[in-house]
């Protein structure tokens, strides 16, 4: 069984986690939406190819960052209840969501941030643009240190490099997929692919966001009842 490979499991599990992040809101879904329409199916995809890049090493940043970080079980139980209310809270934000673009308290820093990098950088190829799009965004970075955190926390990533190395190999391999999949979606869409679109989509990772939350809440509510008896 997968359960009894912690490498397999651990892509499995970045897989699922990468594929189901890039269905949240932002820029570079946005940015496929409409360049695909107008500029076709491979000139968007390299925008998701790009952005998936940058996914993969803020991903793989958030994970070098906790190696070691668990072995104390009451860091491990912190970041367990953390992860529990993050999650909640972005699952209600993002199901209850009314339209495509949900604020937050990191847009200004990284709109500031990504008008530096174009200064500086000028990206005029498809990839680039994608991949500094996803550079500026500090939430991404915020969420990968959540989502690292949980995997880590519930050892569905156990501390080894190997395993850490195929959570990051899925991450990008469920973020690609679903940039591919979005890509000739909205090329061949014809206009049908909307905003509309994303944000029933938008909804649903709400509603997953909320069911791992329920799965963590469940999870601490059991280990407290085990230590009180």
């Amino acid at each position: 069984m997968i359960l009894d490979h912690p490498v397999l499991f651990a892509a499995v599990a970045g897989f699922v986690f990468g594929n189901a992040f890039c269905w949240l809101p932002g820029p570079i879904n946005l940015t496929i939406l409409n360049e695909g329409a107008r500029r076709g199916f491979l000139w968007a995809f390299m925008i998701g190819l790009g952005a998936a890049v940058m996914d993969v090493i803020y991903c793989a940043i958030s994970f070098t960052g906790f190696t070691q970080f668990f072995d104390h079980g009451m860091v491990k139980a912190t970041m367990q209840v953390a992860s529990f209310v993050f999650l909640l809270y972005l699952g209600l934000k993002f199901l209850l969501a009314k339209t495509v673009n949900v604020p937050n308290k990191l847009d200004a820093a990284s709109e500031k941030l990504g008008a530096k990098l174009a200064e500086k950088i000028h990206p005029h190829s498809a990839f680039a643009t994608g991949f500094m799009r996803v550079a500026a965004n500090l939430g991404v970075l915020a969420a990968w240190l959540v989502l690292a955190a949980t995997l880590m926390s519930h050892d569905w990533v156990d501390d080894s490099q190997a395993a850490r190395a195929a959570c990051v190999g899925g991450v990008f391999v469920g973020t690609v997929l679903w940039f591919f999949i979005l890509s000739f979606a909205v090329s061949r869409g014809h206009g049908k692919f909307s905003e509309k679109t994303l944000l029933r989509l938008q909804h649903v990772s709400g509603l997953c966001l909320l069911l791992t939350a329920v799965f963590e809440g469940v999870q601490i509510a059991w280990h407290l009842n085990k230590h009180q008896f």
